[in-house]
């Protein structure tokens, strides 16, 4: 039986209210959590195995979870738009992402897609991520710490216009107004075949992205939108939800290809 320490991050959902709640804590000894339907207190959590329905001191019901990765990243404390679930999945798929492996993201943003590359690359992996806004870096960094996941993180705060440190990187992933112009860095920080990808929200800045890969020794070039449709989870009157998210962004895969000099014997 898995339980709840001290320092542990956990999810509480709010079982008893028409629109589930839920809420994410970091446990500590002595602080509490304040909600419209009572308080609970982190002591009262601590050793409590996840899965148990706790009661706040007004006699709401939450139940006791691990936080999904997917859950972690939806409520980030953000200052700009973050890419969402739906998108994060496929990313990290298509870019063959596994534990170990050192990987590249320009446009740290809020951090969410830090944040779950992160988890994927397991704490003997290493994420490099580069933004040129300090302030956008710092709540990403606190984000990470909240997560526990600021160990497996290197955070640059400057453009990578004149290009990345890293050479011989698994993976890249550009989340960026303009990637276009970025792409001979960015193949410059790949190893031979390594994985590039990008989240454009435009049409045309597609078109852009597409001519430049094309010019930069970039092939097996995919272009993919996710859209994503929620159901109602009642029994007896299953439908799909009054709202979906639907586009959100372009998504955009390709591997970076050795000129011919470089492919050796």
């Amino acid at each position: 039986m898995v339980t709840a320490g001290s320092g542990d991050q956990v999810q509480l959902i709010l079982t008893s209210s028409r629109d589930p709640k839920t809420y994410i804590l970091c446990l500590e000894s002595g602080k509490r959590l304040e909600t419209h339907h009572g308080v609970l207190y982190h002591s009262d959590l601590i050793g409590k195995a996840y899965g148990s329905k706790v009661m706040s001191h007004l006699g709401a019901e939450f139940i006791l979870l691990q936080p999904s990765t997917a859950e972690l990243a939806r409520t980030l404390k953000r200052r700009s738009q973050i890419i969402f679930p739906k998108d994060l999945g496929l990313i990290l798929i298509n870019l063959g992402i596994e534990p170990c492996q050192q990987v590249i993201e320009a446009g740290t943003g809020s951090g969410a897609l830090t944040l779950v590359l992160a988890r994927a690359v397991g704490p003997n992996g290493q994420v490099i991520s580069y933004d040129a806004r300090r302030d956008m870096q710092c709540l990403a960094q606190s984000n990470l710490e909240m997560a526990g996941l600021l160990d497996r993180v290197v955070l640059k705060t400057r453009d990578v216009k004149d290009g990345f440190d890293e050479t011989d990187s698994h993976a890249l992933f550009l989340d960026v107004p303009r990637p276009w112009d970025l792409l001979s860095q960015t193949h410059a920080a790949l190893m031979g075949g390594g994985f590039f990808g990008a989240l454009v929200p435009t049409a045309n800045q597609v078109v852009s992205l597409l001519e430049g890969l094309e010019s930069e020794s970039f092939a097996a070039i995919e272009v993919v939108e996710v859209l994503l449709r929620r159901y109602k989870t009642l029994a007896a009157r299953l439908r799909p939800d009054d709202r979906m998210v639907a586009h959100t962004g372009y998504l955009i895969f390709a591997r970076a290809v050795l000129a011919r000099e470089e492919q050796g014997s």
